[in-house]
């Protein structure tokens, strides 16, 4: 008897220390999780960021709160001298110069730069007015349905505001008529009572023979002139994502500051070839300087476009990855010739904020130039045209963001880290301090027990590189327990799922979800930018990879670093790329991945707008079998696989990756007779807006239910308390 008890206390005692399964989860658990999303922890932070208002004498202010409510600061940038006062009037009324603000236009008009006129579009057609009489002015006249003049409604991305370009005399404006008339269409319909209303769109995909085409122009608005640019239709492609409008502005395109000439670059279909050109505003005749070809796609940065023209002194600074790595090259604008490149070595420029001819100096954000620091985090730097004198400006191991003075002698620097709160410094130009402004108080928040995720670095699956990444663990962890594993996932390859390297008290409801017994992780696998070319490149041509070897293999390595981490029951959940991602890896690994939460997914790319698939796949094309390349990726092909839990989710109104991407998986699941579970939206588009908090309440009592085998509260309502 003595010896059976003793093997039973054992048995107890090992079945307590190593696991974390619960009968119930209540009610008083979602509450106490609920504690850890944004709408609760950002009340708790104070004196956090700066985001300075410049003057126009080089001074600035700042609105920063405080436990009693805010304070507006007026900073002397010469001194750093600081001034609070309790309202903006009484700001204002300390302020002698203004602040650099634009004038009052709707979101649909586009201002000159004297602010005299806005340019709008009317019935396919581009029109000004004069902003102090209102008079009209029609500029073009034979724009027709989806031919019309600098039209931005096709796609993923669709806005009534023109895409266009002033010149800085604000005579001239530079944009182009797009032909999408050839182009697939997308519908959706709604949901109410009675005959639905559909929405009907141009919606360019893959399998289309040619996609949206634009035919440049620069308009003479005094004299309603139009000058074609005396060159073919460019596909309707940038430099810096999909399209020539990701910034919301005319892309790729830079007047010379007397307004007689336009730099732009045009780019192919399948983002492969840059052209550099210039074009005589009077005229419109083309030169074309240079171009770069590349084997999978180019581009011109992370963040901004990073190419500058400077006809005064017949240069160009042009971005390329040319030797593995972003950087910025000095050319000759009147024969093409490289000049000398201006950055080199093991690090990446991401973003130009500002060029200076003057002094010919280069400022500039980068990664990973001191391998001693994360390399995601960015760093503050200046250079001369020569390529000499680079110096780091921010030495401080942190990510930094930075925001220049107009007259380019100071800048307000805010850096931090996921795990480190905000500090926020006035610098001059050569990086030299000036004051310090702020630190981020954040002892409320650290009262409610919260605490920082846990930044951590594994290897890819070949061993090539470090991956870097977040991991959430509860805040009451006990490490002698097994807790089931959430892997959260954005693969890109334009963006990872970790996303800012700078501190949030709340990242989506990670730490939320942590709260409820899970670890959560998030790794940013190869294929994502902010790295080498060779990194950014490793799964181009195959967006099905979605970096899951990865994933899998850096879970692996952090079991063994954190024995609680109990990989016979591991999650994983994503949005839109992830909610792609998500479904493969239930199709492709289901002896690793038991459970999972797919959202908004774009499935089969071939059912997803033309310009995102053809940046990372390259064209569709038909291989030997006779099937596509695009169909090989898709996820419904894999559905049969399905073995664990499953449950898809996505907005029947979603204009971005349309729902008809989800269906095409459900169809197949039930060909498949599969068991899984699907929630529509029937309102909703890509983010599910109001119904966000009703899908977050939903996926945890998903991994609840299935991964920690455990009953969740009934109908727990999210969301921010009135």
């Amino acid at each position: 008897m003595k010896k059976y008890l003793i093997v039973l206390i054992a048995f107890l005692t090992f079945s307590n220390v190593n696991s974390q399964n619960r009968d119930s989860i209540t009610a008083e658990d979602y509450a106490n999780a609920e504690k850890f999303l944004s709408y609760n922890t950002n009340s708790k932070i104070y004196r956090s960021y700066v985001y300075p208002q410049w003057l126009d004498n080089g001074d600035f202010w700042y609105r920063i709160t405080t436990r009693d409510d805010s304070e507006f600061v007026l900073v002397k940038s010469k001194t750093g001298d600081k001034t609070t006062f309790t309202s903006k009037e009484e700001l204002l009324a300390n302020i002698e110069t203004g602040s650099q603000e634009n004038g009052r236009y709707s979101r649909i008009e586009v201002a000159s730069p004297d602010g005299n006129k806005l340019a709008y579009i009317k019935d396919w057609n581009l029109w000004i007015k004069d902003a102090a009489t209102g008079e009209e002015t029609q500029l073009t006249k034979d724009g027709i349905e989806n031919y019309g003049y600098a039209t931005d409604n096709a796609g993923w991305r669709k806005s009534d505001k023109p895409i266009l370009l002033w010149s800085p005399d604000s005579k001239k404006i530079a944009t182009f008529r797009q032909d999408q008339r050839h182009v697939s269409d997308m519908y959706l319909a709604s949901t109410k009572v009675g005959a639905p209303e559909l929405q009907q769109w141009k919606y360019p995909l893959p399998g289309d023979e040619k996609v949206i085409q634009i035919e440049r122009i620069i308009i003479d608005t005094k004299n309603s002139e139009i000058i074609p640019l005396k060159i073919p239709q460019d596909p309707r492609r940038g430099t810096l994502c999909d399209d020539i409008s990701c910034s919301g502005a005319f892309d790729d395109n830079q007047w010379s500051e007397d307004s007689n000439e336009l730099a732009f670059v045009s780019t192919s279909r399948d983002h492969k070839v840059a052209k550099f050109r210039i074009a005589d505003a009077t005229t419109g005749e083309v030169r074309e300087v240079f171009e770069e070809k590349v084997d999978t796609q180019y581009e011109s940065g992370q963040g901004s476009i990073n190419w500058k023209y400077f006809p005064e002194s017949n240069e160009i600074i042009w971005y390329s990855e040319r030797d593995d790595w972003g950087h910025l090259y000095l050319y000759d604008s009147r024969t093409g010739e490289l000049k000398n490149q201006i950055t080199k070595g093991e690090f990446v420029v991401t973003e130009v904020l500002k060029f200076n001819l003057e002094d010919r100096m280069i400022y500039f954000m980068a990664n990973g130039k001191d391998q001693s620091m994360d390399p995601y985090f960015a760093q503050f730097y200046s250079i001369r045209f020569d390529g000499k004198k680079l110096e780091n400006l921010t030495q401080e191991d942190a990510n930094h963001s930075i925001s220049i003075s107009p007259d380019s002698k100071y800048f307000v620097d805010n850096y931090s880290k996921p795990d480190t709160p905000n500090q926020a410094v006035l610098k001059k130009i050569n990086g030299k301090l000036v004051a310090n402004l702020e630190k981020a108080d954040i002892k409320d928040l650290e009262a409610e027990g919260w605490k920082p995720a846990k930044r951590i670095s594994v290897k890819s699956r070949n061993g090539d590189w470090d991956l870097y990444g977040l991991m959430f663990t509860p805040t009451h962890l006990d490490e002698n327990k097994s807790y089931p594993v959430v892997n959260y996932i954005y693969p890109g390859p334009q963006g990872g799922g970790v996303g800012s390297r700078s501190f949030y008290p709340s990242r989506s409801d990670h730490q939320a979800m942590a709260e409820l017994g899970f670890i959560v992780v998030i790794i940013d696998g190869t294929c994502n930018p902010n790295r080498s070319k060779s990194f950014h490149d490793a799964c181009y041509g195959n967006m099905a990879d979605n970096t899951l070897e990865d994933q899998i293999s850096g879970l692996q390595q952090l079991a063994k670093k954190y024995p609680y981490m109990d990989l016979d029951r591991v999650g994983i959940w994503g949005h839109s790329g992830g909610g792609f991602a998500t479904a493969a890896a239930l199709f492709n690994y289901p002896e690793f991945y038991k459970v999972g939460i797919s959202e908004s997914g774009n499935h089969d790319n071939r059912n997803y707008e033309d310009d995102w698939g053809e940046r990372y796949i390259g064209l569709l094309r038909k291989d030997e079998d006779g099937t596509s390349n695009y169909a090989k990726q898709a996820n419904q092909n894999l559905a049969a696989n399905l073995e664990g839990k499953l449950l898809l989710a996505h907005g029947a109104m979603d204009d971005n990756v349309p729902p008809y991407n989800t269906y095409l998986v459900v169809d197949a699941l039930i060909e498949a007779n599969k068991d899984f579970d699907l929630i529509i939206f029937p309102h909703a588009r890509h983010g599910f807006g109001k119904d966000s908090y009703y899908m977050m309440r939903r996926r945890w009592d998903y991994f609840v239910e299935h991964l920690m085998n455990a009953t969740p509260p009934q109908n727990y309502e999210l969301g921010p308390k009135s």
